[in-house]
Order: structure tokens, then sequence, then C-alpha cells
């Protein structure tokens, strides 16, 4: 059954782009595969039009012809609009003459700050001007080590605004495990906060931010809840913003480091500017008039994708709290307070609130709710199912995949284009994504390496002190293919099946892959099978490799509440992967497990911890990077009981 994604009795954004941009570049019009392989086939042109169709505000603005866009086409170092002087902060400024609230906080107890558009220029000026006396410049860094609140937007705008670099963490990070981070970047500022409140306790940061301040060293502090900030936003100023080259950075985001230090990837103020108002503006839908909440924190991309609402003119909501705190309604909650009109979460959260029994259709008034985006993990297909059944018939939608690499989706839900449930249902548009097989022969129904065959311009424009380029390379273009070339093609590490229709598939981590009796299978599409079970609140499943040969492949689960692991519920999961998946891929042994490790954004850790029970000596976790490090200890130890 298909649906149709972003259905607001509007017509979508994106067909109002096809159309400009066929009586100006010769793009097709009405079918969106057909504007897809256009964006691919001519990126230079698709990325000029993607410019006028939002009017991008630059100081030097592009030349003619294919190279004044795309002077160099290579992967990596791709050149995008040489000579081009910009501001990320001007396109957002542009929208300040409207009225209502720009920036919402609401925090777990319910407190909220609003900053209205016509309060934020004089908030973000008289920052940016802190920051200038603080001694501040372009190039220089600017960290921030905050819950999600609507001042640590404004922080970020202020720092942008003057052609300084932001990076920042979340408070739930300790002091080293931010230190990891953010010292490599030499701060000359650090915003933070006193603490923020979860699972109904006040979480004091003060003694952490001190410790912090110490590990940077010689780093201005600024505390955002602090009496000297509130005296200092009280007096506006009028921003002076600082046009800096397209490819200046504008901010520095870290892999998850759980097996290494953890890598600062660069991205450049136009890339991100281009990128972002695509995907909120054309694939999104997101306009003046809509109200974006993201349920997200500052370690993650997703935080810095949720400010392109303000970008497209769109009202932004942050929420600093625990999602399902005092209960799983807490969100919905948020929703219908603040009439949000599209609605970011998680499976995990999505999953939370059918095992709690939910109707938030029913229980919410979520009339103005277009459209439900989810991230993190691949969607499964019974939970579009419940958005439908207990949000609203008339809500899309929209299971995304992207990365921190490119801070943006490959691939998801656009306004207008039908969803089958279980999949994302269009590339993005400018993203030539593929599923390659090891021969690099182009998969279509069939499962292979996800890769993107042309740049995007928010691809990084490097890594932190990478001056030479190898680790940037070596992440994604150094794959030796099965005839051993190595080609400058960006690849991803996912499985991916692209469908006959244009859709996708993402079954999980290619090198996290269940090889079965020489059959592939991802994990993503044993958790949507297993998770699915009222008895099971999470799954975690590996594949290991022993000696001669041998191959066990465990499944860990943690055990919903009023259910326990016994013969009876490791029957039904063993049938469920049966009947509905794979009889090759049924689990060896279902354990109970005190929880499953993820990184502090939520990604499962199934590479390292696989190579942990398989009892390699050479792995290097680092604790800081996981949301329960005391969780591998228990594993490791899973791997040494086993015995062959």
């Amino acid at each position: 059954m298909s649906r149709t994604d972003g259905a607001t009795g509007t017509e979508p954004q994106w067909k109002k782009f096809a159309a400009t941009t066929a009586a100006h570049h010769g793009a097709p019009t009405g079918d969106y595969p057909a504007l897809w392989q256009w964006s691919v086939d001519h990126p230079a042109q698709f990325w000029r039009a993607v410019w006028e169709h939002f009017d991008v505000r630059a100081a030097t603005g592009p030349q003619a012809g294919d190279a004044g866009i795309l002077a160099e086409a290579a992967m990596p170092g791709a050149r995008w609009f040489p000579g081009v002087t910009l501001n990320y902060v001007d396109q957002i400024l542009r929208h300040t003459s409207r009225t209502g609230p720009a920036i919402v906080g609401v925090d777990e107890d319910g407190t909220r700050t609003e900053i209205d558009w016509a309060d934020l220029p004089g908030r973000i000026g008289a920052v940016a001007a802190e920051l200038r006396r603080l001694g501040v410049g372009p190039g220089d860094t600017v960290a921030g080590y905050l819950p999600d609140v609507a001042e640590a937007m404004v922080a970020f705008l202020a720092t942008a605004a003057i052609g300084a670099i932001w990076s920042a963490c979340g408070q739930d990070y300790a002091p080293r495990g931010a230190a990891a981070r953010l010292a490599q970047l030499e701060p000359k500022v650090l915003f933070s906060a006193g603490g923020y409140r979860l699972n109904g306790r006040w979480v004091d940061k003060l003694s952490d931010t001190a410790e912090l301040v110490g590990l940077l060293g010689g780093v201005h502090l600024v505390l955002l809840d602090g009496e000297a900030y509130r005296d200092l936003i009280a007096r506006p100023v009028a921003p002076e913003v600082t046009p800096v080259p397209f490819d200046h950075p504008l901010w520095v985001l870290f892999s998850s480091g759980t097996t290494g230090r953890p890598k600062g990837i660069v991205h450049g103020h136009g890339g991100v500017i281009l990128e972002h108002l695509k995907a909120a503006g054309l694939h999104a839908n997101l306009g003046p008039g809509d109200v974006f909440f993201w349920q997200t924190a500052l370690s993650w991309m997703m935080w810095n994708f949720r400010i392109a609402g303000l970008m497209c003119g769109a009202e932004t909501v942050c929420y600093s709290g625990h999602p399902l705190y005092p209960d799983a309604d807490r969100l919905w909650q948020v929703v219908e307070d603040e009439r949000v009109t599209y609605f970011g979460t998680s499976p995990g959260h999505l999953l939370a609130s059918r095992k709690a029994g939910l109707h938030p259709g029913a229980e919410h008034d979520l009339s103005r709710l277009t459209t439900i985006g989810s991230t993190g993990s691949p969607l499964p297909a019974e939970l579009f199912e419940w958005v439908h059944t207990e949000v609203g018939e008339h809500v899309a939608v929209s299971s995304i995949s992207g990365g921190t690499d490119v801070v943006t989706a490959f691939a998801g839900g656009t306004a207008g284009v039908p969803v089958i449930p279980g999949e994302l249902a269009t590339r993005y548009l400018g993203v030539a994504l593929y599923s390659w097989s090891p021969q690099r022969r182009p998969l279509v129904g069939e499962v292979g390496e996800m890769v993107i065959t042309t740049p995007m311009p928010s691809m990084p424009v490097g890594f932190w002190k990478d001056d030479d380029g190898s680790r940037y390379r070596a992440a994604y273009f150094d794959h030796r293919w099965a005839d051993g070339v190595a080609l400058n093609v960006w690849r991803h590490g996912d499985w991916v099946t692209v469908t006959e229709r244009g859709s996708l598939i993402i079954h999980g981590r290619s090198d996290a892959t269940l090889n079965r009796h020489g059959i592939r299978m991802g994990s993503a599409d044993i958790y949507e099978v297993v998770e699915a079970l009222d008895a099971v609140t999470e799954a975690f499943v590996l594949g290991i490799d022993g000696p001669d040969g041998a191959y066990w492949m465990p499944l860990f689960i943690t055990v919903a509440e009023g259910h326990q692991l016994d013969d009876a519920l490791v029957d039904t999961i063993r049938s469920a992967v049966k009947t509905k998946l794979s009889p090759r891929h049924v689990p060896d042994d279902v354990i109970a497990a005190p929880g499953i490790p993820h990184t502090r954004t939520g990604k499962k850790l199934e590479v390292p911890v696989t190579a942990i029970m398989t009892g390699h000596s050479d792995v290097s976790l680092d604790p800081r990077s996981i949301d329960n490090p005391d969780l591998i200890d228990w594993y490791a130890e899973q791997g040494r009981q086993h015995r062959w």
C-alpha cells in the first residue's frame, strides 16, 4: 500500500521548482524520477537552479557557465561556486521581518523560552559583538557544551556571522569526552550552561564545565543561563555579518569516536546553505508558517539540520529533557502545544509510543501536523502503519537516511511522492545514489553497497588537521572493489536496495553484515522483525567468525516490563525470523542482555562489539563515546564464555 508523503493541500515546492527550472534550464516537469535523473546528470545546472529558486544572498554571486558553479567535479576535491562570498546567517536574517516566534525552547518541566523573529537580529548581533570583544575573528573556533536550548542556536548564529567556526557536544558528555572532541579545535570561547533537567531531576554541570575549561586551556567561558549573558542580550546590537568564501568552514562535526580519536568533519558555508535549502525546502516542504521540531541534541547532526527550518522561514522548536519523561506521551504533548507541522523523531521513540499503547491522534490536537520524519536507523513498515492508524491518516511518514559526513539526508520522503511502508520514498535531488555489486555493477531490486557517484556541495571540505587529505580519502574513497580497483566514488558503508520504483530499502551497515551460509543479511532486517514483538524492547544481533570456518550468530535482547525470556519467547523470536525473514538467519542463541550499547547519537555498536567478542586485542573502544560503557565488559564476557 502506498501513500502520499507531505499531503498538505498545496502544491509541493519541488513541483514549483521543476516548473521554473524547466523554463530556465530545461529540466523536466511534474515527474519526480525524471527530475531526479536530470539533477544528477546536470549537477552544475541543478545547483544553480537551487541557488536561483531560493534566491540565495551573496556578497559576490556565481559566474555564468558550468565552471562558475562546479569548477572541479572530481571526488574528493570538488570545487563549488569559485569566487562566491556569502554567509550562512544572511539566509536566516532575510526572514526577520516576519512576526511571531523564530525559535522556541521547551524544557522537560514545561518551561518555555521564545525568541521572536524581530528580536533575533539584535540578539545575534549582541553575542557576535561579545565574541569579537573576546578576540574571535574569521577562522577562529568557538565551542558549545550545551543542552538543546534556544540560546544554543543564537550562539551558533553569532559565531557563524563573524566567520568563526562552530563545534558543539551535548552536556551528557563527561568533561574528558567533550575535550576529546573540542580540544582538537583549540577554541577561543566556550558556551556552556549550568545544567539541564533529565528524568525529573536537575543535572548540575557547573563543576563539569569548570573541568572542561581547564582541559581546553585558556578558553573564555560564557554561561548562557548566567546573569552576564542575560545582561548582554538585553542590549540588542545590529548584526555585522562577515562574507566568507563559499567553502569557508562553518562548523566541525565529529564522528562517533568509538574506535579511535573522533574525526573532525568540516563543512563549508555555501555547501550547507544549498543542501539544507534543498532538503528542508524541496523535500520536507518547509516554508513560512511551518513549525519544525526535530527532537535531537547538540552532539547529533540533526541539531545542525534543524536550523535549516530558520533558513526556510519556519519556526523552529528545541526540547531539552528525556523524550519519554514522565511517560512516552511527552513529545506528542509538545507537538500539540507548539502546533508543530513537521515532527522529527526516531524509530525508537515511535516504537516506544506504540508499545505504550498511545493513541496520539485521538489524545491530542494534531490537526496541523503534516509530516513525521524519522532517522537514526531504518523505520520498520509496521511503524509507518502505526503512524497512519494512531497519529492520523493525514500525516505523511518520511524515513530518511544520511549522515554526519554530509550533514543531510541522501534519501527519504519527498512531499507529494507516494511512499511504501518500510521504504525511503526517493533518492534526494542532486544525490547520485546507487546500489553496486562487488564488481561495481549497478543493481536494481538486489542488495548492494550504497555509493554516491557525483559530488554534493555539502560533502566535507576536509577533516580537521588532515592537511594532505589522507584520512578523508581513507574514510570514503579507498575501498577496494572485487577487481582490486579503488575508485573516486563515495562508499557510505550501508547495504541498500534500490527498487524498480526508485525508492530505497536500507539493510544496515555493510561492515556489520550477517553472512550465513554465503547469504548476506542486514542487521536492520532482523531488528524490524524482532523489535516488533511486544515482549522485546530492543535487539542486538552479531555475526561472529570462529575457528575453522565456524560462525556464531547470537541475538541479544532487552525484555519489556512484564515479560521474561523463557523458552516460549525464544521460540516466538526464532519463528518470527524464520517465517518473516529467512530460515538461514534464525539466531543460534537468544540471550537476555542488561542493555544494548550505542554511540551517544543512538547508533548500535555492532562492529566494535563483534570485534571484542571475537577476541581481537587491537580494538580500542573509547568509553566516553558510548551511552553505557559498563555494558562492554558484559559483552566481552559473553564472547569469552562461548564455546565453539
